[in-house]
């Protein structure tokens, strides 16, 4: 049965994404979800530039990721949104995925959190936070990870180093 990952990363198809991330994941489709993106057709063909033709390769709306995401995949599935206010709207397609993946996450005008760890700099708003909240909370597991080789740290394991550690630079 085909599984569906789903990565949070600000940059959405990048090299990472194509040399590292699919091939560990045995990813046969990738799915970039950013409806400027897919509004965009230089941005469109820029990150679709280096991405091998064995990759079926959308970058689509939030609404035409909906009707894609319904329907069974070949295969191994990656998900890439930008930001995690983006997932609320994908719940119900997303609910069998096996795991969101935290990756970059750039500073915006509206983050207030900094992670800072071995596997890179998120910047997080607090809605941001209270969303991965809700997610972790229904049992889907939501971890930081940069790349495959990199340590994984689960949200669990990040909120409880949180209150510790200030893991959160405010």
């Amino acid at each position: 049965m085909a599984k569906t990952y789903v990565r949070v990363d600000d940059r959405l198809i990048h090299g990472q994404t194509i040399v590292a991330w699919c091939p560990t994941l045995g990813i046969k489709e990738i799915i970039a979800i950013d409806d400027e993106s897919a509004k965009n057709p230089v941005l469109k063909s820029i990150m679709t530039m280096g991405v091998p033709s064995n990759y079926k390769t959308h970058i689509v709306t939030t609404e035409e990721a909906k009707s894609l995401l319904s329907r069974e995949g070949n295969g191994n599935r990656l998900v890439i949104v930008r930001y995690p206010k983006v997932l609320p709207a994908l719940e119900e397609e997303i609910a069998d995925s096996e795991v969101i993946i935290l990756g970059n996450l750039a500073k915006r005008e509206d983050t207030i959190h900094q992670v800072k760890g071995a596997t890179g700099i998120f910047y997080l708003s607090q809605s941001d936070v209270e969303l991965l909240d809700g997610i972790a909370a229904r049992n889907m597991e939501v971890c930081f990870q940069q790349l495959p080789t990199t340590s994984k740290t689960t949200w669990e394991s990040f909120k409880k180093a949180s209150s510790k550690k200030s893991v959160f630079a405010m």
